[in-house]
């Protein structure tokens, strides 16, 4: 009786699209109406087990372990379920996007549980990141000046995008804070002549990226320390730009005020600063599974929690800009490269492994979708700025004034070796 009060609410709840449901006993039973937009394959239970107080946990481990199967897009199971609010994804997404909504624990975290956390998720192993990122290891949202850009093309289009805004000049200093495998850093120093450090709490990230330093002959131009920001803040050291891309999601919720404190103490007065991250629709918490599987001690604040905190400092904001359909784009075709890879993943890691990570991406790209999150730049200056131009004019016009081009990947190179070739 009870299933079938749940089937029958189960059925009320779907407003738009549908769905199909194969039991184990192999028969079939469709939710919506028209041709089904993706198909649930049971292993073992019912449809029900999953209409409870935690699906997203529920179905997130039942689809690790095998236990279901999804066939379509894992990204429409997801975008189905936002749309017709069968499960709170709206306030709590799946995936990276989940993992970066609402998170850590409440009160304040450590450097060392920050650190534990960072390496929970970016210390897997560079040879993983190898196989499906792009050349230059960016592991943060593309800048897409059209949809057929490669993703490497679109990746040297961020960077260049994000040093543009800071209109960073030769012999400036500038500080990567989360400088992830190095790349933005050493892009700068090369292709801007600006003296660069960046910083990551990732051991993984800081050996990759010290070593592409030194084989590049870059050592006095560009830099990476294992440490964190506020260590810098301690140190009374100050730059003239600041940038911070995919950082700001992992300093937790309790420690945001915090961060943009430090924001400002290391930016020299009329010195600017380009903060990118993750921002959330509304505000809301990550979900169990996430938290649990993908990314421990995460925080997705909304565009006006940051705004808001900055504007209790002495930090001017000049530019906002949403980027989110460039990182669905971005997840696409890290998604397809994942796909291309895993006969190799799976030489490191069990299938177990490999379905979590699908479905983190394929939820991740579905949050973009719906637009429950969203990627901002934000370009702030400390006091009254030293250099910004009236207009955005020379982020487009092509010219040379910020940046010098180069027929060559200027950015951080891995080599890829024939198995790991997953462009």
């Amino acid at each position: 009786m009870i299933a079938t009060q749940v089937l029958g609410a189960l059925r009320e709840s779907v407003r738009t699209g549908s769905f199909a449901v194969v039991r184990p006993d192999g028969t079939t039973e469709d939710f919506g109406n028209g041709e089904p937009q993706f198909t649930i394959r049971l292993r073992a239970g019912s449809i029900v087990d999953f209409v409870c107080e935690d699906p997203l946990m529920r179905f997130g481990e039942a689809y690790m372990n095998g236990q279901v199967d999804v066939e379509g897009d894992l990204a429409d199971l997801v975008s189905f379920a936002i749309q017709n609010g069968i499960a709170p994804i709206s306030d709590a997404p799946l995936g990276f996007a989940g993992a970066i909504r609402r998170a850590a624990s409440a009160g304040i975290r450590s450097c060392t549980r920050q650190k534990r956390d960072i390496a929970h998720h970016y210390d897997i192993g560079n040879d993983f990141f190898r196989l499906w990122l792009d050349e230059s290891l960016t592991y943060s949202c593309a800048y897409f000046r059209s949809r057929s850009d490669t993703l490497d093309r679109a990746q040297q289009q961020k960077i260049d995008h994000s040093l543009r805004k800071l209109r960073l000049l030769p012999n400036e200093s500038l500080l990567d804070i989360g400088c992830g495998w190095g790349s933005l850093a050493i892009r700068a120093a090369e292709g801007f002549g600006a003296r660069a450090l960046g910083i990551t709490l990732s051991e993984e990230q800081y050996a990759g990226a010290s070593a592409v330093i030194e084989s590049s002959g870059l050592q006095g131009k560009a830099s990476v320390r294992l440490d964190n920001y506020e260590t810098l803040v301690r140190e009374g050291t100050q730059f003239d730009k600041i940038v911070s891309i995919g950082m700001a999601e992992h300093v937790g919720e309790a420690r945001l005020t915090q961060f943009i404190r430090s924001l400002e103490a290391l930016l020299k007065p009329g010195g600017v600063a380009l903060l990118h991250l993750i921002t959330g629709a509304t505000r809301g918490s990550t979900t169990s599974w996430t938290k649990k599987f993908i990314f421990p001690g995460s925080y997705i604040p909304t565009l006006a929690e940051i705004i808001n905190r900055v504007s209790q400092r002495d930090l001017h904001v000049w530019d906002v800009e949403n980027l989110g359909p460039h990182y669905k784009l971005t997840l696409d075709h890290w998604s397809d490269r994942f796909e291309r890879s895993v006969p190799f993943i799976r030489k490191q890691f069990d299938d177990r492994f490999v379905r979590m990570w699908r479905l983190y991406l394929r939820a991740s790209s579905a949050g973009f979708r719906e637009g429950i999150i969203q990627v901002h730049q934000i370009l702030l200056s400390r006091g009254q700025p030293s250099n910004l131009p009236l207009t955005r004019e020379d982020l487009y016009s092509g010219s040379e004034r910020f940046g010098r081009t180069s027929q060559r990947n200027t950015c951080l190179k891995f080599n890829r070796g024939a198995s790991g070739d997953a462009r």
